[in-house]
């Protein structure tokens, strides 16, 4: 089944910002098709392999900063080529 997942990575803490990259470059380095915006990173992938590898990188995040707030939305579909059409 693929997957869609929507993160946005909030660290609570002054020096964010490096939590924030590493955070992303994690994402990035994975074989998923990884997708930034300014605001979350969009994931793309096979549940069964995505979602372990949610699971660490999350954790290898958490374990960087005392607090910290992982947002995250789940789709049931592979939406890496949605195309506005209004």
């Amino acid at each position: 089944m693929e997957v869609s997942v929507e993160l946005t990575y909030s660290p609570l803490t002054d020096d964010y910002e490096k939590h924030v990259i590493s955070f992303i470059k994690q994402l990035r380095a994975s074989k998923f098709k990884t997708l930034e915006n300014p605001l979350s990173t969009q994931i793309y992938g096979n549940y069964d392999e995505l979602m372990p590898f949610l699971t660490k990188a999350i954790e290898d995040a958490f374990k960087t900063t005392d607090i910290a707030v992982m947002s995250m939305k789940l789709v049931k579909t592979d939406r890496s080529d949605y195309e506005p059409d209004f």
